[in-house]
């Protein structure tokens, strides 16, 4: 299972209906989980970034539903696929 780092920012739209925020994220939880990612933290924030999300699962899954929030015009994301110290250890280690 993959582990994403989402930036999101808030659209004009989205910032315009900022009330609505914690819902919409509940709604996009829900989403994930139907499609197996999870969301294993998520949080607002204040600076560059509006929020900050972890979420875990199969690439293709994970880059569906994030399209899918992108698409509905209240945040553009940016995100990193992610390796834990583990991983990268077993990425090195088949390095030639």
């Amino acid at each position: 299972m993959a582990t994403f780092i989402t930036l999101v920012n808030f659209t004009d739209q989205g910032i315009r209906n900022i009330k609505e925020s914690p819902d919409r994220f509940e709604a996009f939880k829900v989403a994930a989980e139907r499609l197996g990612v999870m969301v294993k933290t998520a949080f607002y924030t204040v600076g560059q970034h509006d929020m900050v999300l972890i979420v875990e699962g199969e690439e293709a899954a994970a880059t569906a539903v994030l399209l899918k929030v992108g698409s509905l015009g209240n945040v553009r994301t940016q995100t990193l696929r992610a390796f834990s110290v583990d991983a990268m250890r077993n990425i090195i280690g088949q390095m030639p």
